[in-house]
């Protein structure tokens, strides 16, 4: 298997309802993994892109993050209906996707 030029992980942290720090996956985290994988498969991108699913990235709170490599990109309060649009314009166009971007105090 040749390697990726993209990887992304998607936080699917999880903990106790009414932690302080809530998770990604009270925030659709794993829906938004689900997400990635439906489009990598639509797309065939199997050899361009993989997706992962990780632990805790940092900012729970404002999940479901998702980091992608190499640029270290992280991105935050992502849904299913942002996936596609990360995946055009960031994973295949090379662009990141601006308004999901986490802030510079954050990342």
């Amino acid at each position: 298997m040749p390697r990726p030029a993209r990887h992304v992980f998607v936080c699917t942290q999880s903990r106790p309802p009414q932690h302080p720090r809530g998770s990604c996956t009270s925030k659709g985290g794993t829906a938004v993994l689900q997400a990635f994988w439906a489009e990598q498969q639509k797309r065939q991108a199997y050899e361009a892109v993989s997706v992962t699913y990780s632990g805790c990235l940092g900012p729970c709170d404002q999940g479901a993050n998702v980091l992608v490599y190499p640029e270290a990109v992280l991105y935050r309060n992502v849904t299913e209906a942002d996936v596609a649009d990360i995946f055009t314009r960031h994973l295949e166009g090379g662009a990141p996707v601006e308004r999901l971007l986490a802030p510079k105090a954050v990342w």
